[in-house]
């Protein structure tokens, strides 16, 4: 089963970057879009909307591979949008988006 949503889609628009990729980032809220993290389950798939990040254009061509050469290493690009994942899945549950059941 899939995790897809318009709502968790949609709430990208205005948002901050949250990978913020040194002497990259755009900081331009009017770019930023939601961008899958990391493979999805198989070939030509990408993973569940709750394992993505508000992403500027200029952080998301260097993920996606579009930008030029950089001077950071794929590890280092890997860390800041894992991180910038947990960061925007703590914008989804603040904004209801995603929810953890309390404990029974």
């Amino acid at each position: 089963m899939s995790l897809i949503s318009s709502a968790i889609r949609e709430s990208a628009k205005g948002k901050e970057c949250q990978v913020r990729l040194p002497g990259i980032c755009n900081h331009d809220s009017s770019t930023v879009v939601l961008a899958h993290v990391g493979g999805g389950s198989g070939i030509a798939q990408k993973c569940d909307d709750i394992h993505s990040t508000y992403i500027c254009s200029a952080c998301h061509d260097v993920i996606d591979g579009r930008a030029g050469p950089v001077l950071l290493s794929e590890v280092t690009i890997r860390l800041y949008t894992l991180e910038a994942m947990i960061r925007t899945q703590r914008i989804f549950l603040k904004l209801g988006l995603i929810q953890v059941p309390d404990e029974q």
